[in-house]
């Protein structure tokens, strides 16, 4: 709680202060998602049963009459969705298990995979995120399967995120798997809990980006990779 507290203040956010007062600030606390050391113990059969038993409870607060035929296999449809898709990035058996490749057409420029189509939910109101990433990086010796990026942005997009920490998120891990600095990440999303709610503005998005080795250092290399995404 107090390394919690401690970055919160960093951030000018006073712990003290009611959640509800708060309200829409745009709080993150953690450059890593937020989990309880026990979050696996539990098997998914049984989430998933207390997950449905739960979101019973919150339909029943809310009125809705459990017995119609159109609603009484929600609570179910929810929890599994919760566990199985949505939220399944969450679970680090699910990450995608990605082979490198020898670079043998000793190919040294940039690779770039844009327009990457990802579905988020924003922790703060458990409503969507959606957009495209675009991903570059340049080869060290090794290469990864086109596939494996895709599958990659999925894997950190399926939990509760905040744009900026799934920016990193993607960017940090591919650097780690391909051993290279040379990274560029550019996210372009549009957030629900903007557009169905709160100020409801359907046309705004949120850009983010993540750039290491050669396009942090290098202005031309940043400006090859923009020009690529935006064709």
């Amino acid at each position: 709680m107090k390394q919690k507290e401690t970055l919160l203040n960093t951030m000018g956010i006073n712990i003290s202060r009611d959640i509800d007062e708060i309200g829409d600030e745009h709080v993150g606390t953690s450059f890593e998602t937020p989990l309880r050391e026990d979050a696996f113990e539990m098997d998914d059969e049984l989430k998933i049963e207390l997950i449905e038993k739960h979101f019973k409870e919150i339909m029943h607060v809310l009125g809705l009459d459990l017995t119609d035929d159109s609603l009484k296999g929600t609570p179910r449809r929810v929890a599994k969705m919760y566990i199985q898709e949505i939220f399944s990035g969450l679970d680090p058996k699910n990450k995608p298990d990605a082979k490198l490749f020898e670079n043998k057409y000793k190919y040294n420029e940039m690779l770039v995979e844009k327009d990457i189509t990802f579905f988020s939910n924003c922790e703060h109101h458990f409503v969507p995120i959606y957009g495209k990433a675009h991903v570059a990086y340049i080869s060290n010796g090794t290469v990864i399967g086109l596939s494996k990026i895709n599958r990659i942005v999925q894997y950190f997009a399926k939990r509760p995120q905040v744009q900026e920490r799934l920016t990193m998120q993607i960017g940090n891990e591919l650097r780690e798997i391909l051993g290279t600095d040379d990274i560029a990440v550019v996210i372009d999303a549009h957030h629900m809990c903007v557009s169905s709610r709160g100020i409801k503005d359907v046309n705004s998005s949120t850009v983010t980006s993540f750039y290491s080795g050669k396009f942090e250092r290098e202005e031309n290399s940043r400006n090859e990779f923009m020009k690529y995404i935006s064709l």
